[in-house]
């Protein structure tokens, strides 16, 4: 059995959209228990589960919450009890074996990072967040801001655990790696990306050039790596784009009665783009480096995000993800011995 804390409180529709998506995911997967982590007072009233299925849900309350506006490392040193602390300690506990929260993003980093460590060998942890792209093979793009100031040895890392998670979990093949910078040519970029080209052709990962931004979506690399600075803002700015796009085409596809007559002809195309953009279908992000699961979910998850965020951290388990991260790393310090920890 594979169990599973999560943060029933996190988010802007828990406890509600927390603890449906946990009967979701148990009705889905016979192989997960999820242990609801909160005031449970307020969550058990939105589970309504009966039946075998029902016994895979249990309790770990706990009255503290780290809200969305709380600073992340003040509210952990303040709220040890939180519901996203305990769900950390659970796993360093060894009572579940992969942590879902969909509250305060860098409270879910600080917490991971506090209560499990960093693998042997990682610098630095980092988000992995998967894009969709025009060829149906999905694109890994970290850090996407679990590390914002990063050295070229920290992109190399993220190369290494980036095509570890594409290859276990996505499963793709040699996955294809890419640094994120200003042109496809060697030449081009910052001081970062000509320190961490060497870094990277040295990996051994199948390390391909640069990356521009419009490749996050075409198809060409698998993964791509990145400061989680320049991550995180290009990850909001693919949100906003997405809902700003799905926005017009709202408008104007309601526009008159030849444009909705149109629209109910290209209705399954409609439903399919969306399948494939919804952040919903993907699950959670998991943060790569860290001894324990820990997978991010978005914080407007609905019912449905939760379950696949939870089906996200059952695959990353699988997988076995941790492990061949640390043969990856191991396999870069017998190269090269790297250098003190930062």
């Amino acid at each position: 059995m594979i169990q599973i804390a999560l943060d029933a409180m996190g988010g802007d529709f828990a406890p509600r959209a927390t603890a449906e998506g946990a009967q979701l995911a148990v009705e889905a997967f016979e192989d997960i228990q999820v242990i609801l982590v909160g005031d449970e007072a307020k969550v058990r009233p939105h589970v309504g589960l009966r039946g075998p299925a029902a016994s895979r849900i249990l309790f770990e309350h706990t009255t503290e919450v780290v809200g969305m506006d709380d600073h992340a490392a003040e509210a952990l040193h303040r709220k040890q009890a939180s519901s996203i602390a305990r769900c950390a300690a659970l796993v360093k506990e060894g009572r579940a074996l992969a942590m879902v929260a969909a509250g305060n993003t860098a409270a879910a980093v600080g917490a991971a990072r506090l209560a499990f460590g960093r693998l042997e060998g990682v610098r630095r942890p980092g988000i992995a967040v998967t894009f969709p792209t025009a060829t149906g093979r999905p694109c890994v793009v970290l850090d996407c801001g679990a590390s914002v100031d990063c050295k070229a040895e920290h992109l190399a890392q993220f190369a290494v655990m980036g095509s570890a998670y594409a290859e276990r979990v996505l499963r793709v093949p040699r996955p294809r790696v890419g640094l994120l910078s200003i042109g496809e040519e060697e030449a081009k970029g910052n001081d970062l990306v000509h320190e961490a080209t060497p870094c990277l052709k040295e990996a051994p990962i199948q390390f391909v050039g640069n990356a521009e931004g419009r490749d996050v979506f075409n198809g060409k690399f698998d993964v791509i790596v990145c400061d989680g600075f320049v991550g995180n803002v290009m990850l909001k700015a693919a949100e906003g784009l997405a809902e700003g796009i799905g926005q017009i085409l709202r408008e104007e596809l309601g526009r008159g009665l030849r444009n909705r007559l149109g629209t109910a002809l290209c209705l399954p195309g409609l439903k399919g783009l969306k399948r494939r953009m919804d952040y919903a279908e993907y699950g959670g992000m998991p943060l790569l480096g860290v001894k324990g699961g820990c997978l991010i979910a978005h914080g407007r998850s609905n019912p449905v995000a939760i379950k696949n965020a939870l089906r996200a951290a059952r695959e990353f388990v699988l997988a076995e993800v941790n492990l061949r991260i640390l043969e990856g790393v191991s396999a870069m310090k017998s190269a090269a011995p790297a250098a003190g920890e930062v």
